[in-house]
């Protein structure tokens, strides 16, 4: 099924129909059944969201909502900060494109049951696999435990 995006803030170098036709891909090598919305927005409306649903009253890079297990047909939500892709793009050194459509990866495999929390690096796996299926720069997962970049991202997502 078509993905549903929403564009309340631009991304440089990634069209509608280019984050649309990721997303297909993204899901399909998930092996996501269903539809799934994104928005790319901004820190604040992130912020809300994440404070609304998830009890963290901070913006945050990426947000997944798995839709309800009696929704056929739709797989979720998924809420990205133009703002934070922004700035670990610059302080990884590649472009905001990439970067959101890492982070919609990783929101993919959120929706798909993936939990980086307690899945003793089942999502890690499969995410570095799909992100080189998919020729993407360093995962969320991949790069936020061992280097300078990833204390700033972490910085960044927590509003310090």
């Amino acid at each position: 099924m078509e993905p549903t995006i929403i564009y309340k803030r631009r991304i440089p170098g990634l069209s509608r129909r280019g984050l649309a036709d990721f997303i297909a891909k993204a899901c399909q090598a998930a092996r996501l059944r269903g539809t799934v919305t994104v928005m790319i927005t901004n820190n604040r409306e992130v912020q809300a969201l994440n404070s609304r649903f998830k009890g963290a009253d901070r913006p945050t890079d990426v947000l997944s909502f798995p839709a309800p297990v009696f929704v056929r047909g739709f797989a979720g939500d998924i809420a990205i900060s133009a703002d934070i892709a922004s700035q670990n793009a610059r302080s990884l050194g590649h472009r905001c494109s990439d970067e959101v459509r890492i982070l919609a990866l990783h929101g993919i495999l959120h929706l798909a049951g993936y939990d980086h929390e307690d899945d003793r690096g089942e999502m890690a796996r499969t995410e570095q696999l799909l992100r080189q299926k998919l020729d993407l720069p360093a995962g969320l997962i991949e790069r936020s435990g061992d280097s300078k970049p990833a204390t700033a991202a972490r910085r960044a997502r927590a509003g310090k």
